[in-house]
């Protein structure tokens, strides 16, 4: 008995294989390596197959079968909002056609639990401040209709054939579980500090004249290793015969600003941290925090990591790699 992870040589995947291989899952990664990288999935079988491609589904029933794949955790996707802006077509090929590929394949197979990585930007730019599971899901790019569109087909196949499945919504996801394991992509505000500091440069704010407490966005920012934890959780959930459609935040209920994010990086890392300002950038909601309470609920699942503790393990990451600050 195995489980699959698609796109389980990236950031958040790799933390999922780990935490997996830890307590004795047998698990096979499916990643195209376009982003992720080999190294990262340790002692598990490593396919490398763009799961949107033309022949995936036959490639994927056929490793399902010879591994006994029992559940699948679904990450790879493209993910970058500008990019998805550009390129719309290609982005319901890859995510929308890629998760369709991983449903008809487990369909086939009759592997019937599936952990769906879906987004927060499903909900675009909610007219609250505190987001829960019910809050209307308005995507304001194709990336976040992407992500919808995806939740939409896992509850059809649900209906359809009883595809039993736990859509994650995740909100800012950011730190590092290992050393070895940190964001390698410069996309999110984290890495996009670190790596302005590791050249030389100040770190950008983009508008500070938000109606939050020191005017710059609110969001809530989870470590990656209690996300990697909710995936666990989720998949038990689905393995004790609980059936259904499940859709849940992942967050923490808590949100902080980029400037205190900013500060808490200068704080951990003993450098000035002064940012310049710029305009704002289109779309940015002031403030958006995720309701984590029907998480708790359903799978008793809640962060133990906060900010210092996001912050602390993502500079330890940075300066074990080949950027070292100082």
């Amino acid at each position: 008995m195995s489980i699959m992870v698609t796109g389980g040589a990236g950031y958040i995947g790799a933390h999922v294989v780990r935490l997996l291989q830890e307590r004795g899952e047998d698990v096979v990664v499916v990643d195209d390596l376009s982003t992720g990288r080999e190294d990262r999935v340790g002692d598990a079988t490593l396919v490398e197959l763009d799961v949107a491609g033309g022949d995936a589904q036959q490639l994927l029933e056929q490793v399902m079968r010879e591994r006994e794949v029992t559940g699948v955790v679904h990450f790879a996707a493209r993910k970058q909002v500008g990019e998805s802006v550009a390129r719309p077509a290609w982005y319901f090929q890859q995510n929308v056609t890629g998760l369709a590929n991983v449903v008809a394949a487990m369909e086939a197979v009759g592997a019937d639990r599936l952990i769906f990585s879906s987004s927060a930007a499903v909900y675009g730019m909610p007219d609250v401040e505190i987001v829960t599971e019910d809050t209307d899901p308005r995507p304001i790019n194709p990336y976040g209709e992407t992500k919808l569109v995806g939740e939409w087909l896992i509850a059809d196949a649900g209906r359809a054939w009883g595809l039993r499945a736990a859509s994650l919504r995740y909100f800012n996801v950011a730190g590092a579980g290992w050393p070895d394991l940190g964001d390698p992509a410069v996309l999110n505000l984290v890495p996009m500090v670190l790596d302005r500091l590791a050249k030389g440069e100040r770190p950008k704010v983009f508008g500070e004249d938000y109606p939050t407490t020191d005017g710059t966005c609110i969001r809530d920012y989870i470590h990656v290793l209690d996300l990697a934890h909710a995936h666990l959780a989720a998949l038990d959930h689905l393995a004790g015969g609980d059936g259904g459609n499940l859709v849940l935040n992942v967050g923490t209920g808590q949100g902080a600003s980029v400037k205190e994010v900013i500060t808490e990086i200068g704080r951990v890392s003993g450098l000035d941290v002064t940012p310049d300002v710029e305009e704002r950038r289109a779309g940015d909601p002031p403030r958006l925090v995720a309701s984590a309470d029907r998480i708790a609920e359903v799978l008793g699942w809640q962060t133990r990591n906060g900010l210092p503790e996001i912050i602390e393990s993502a500079w330890e990451a940075w300066q074990a790699g080949p950027r070292r600050i100082g």
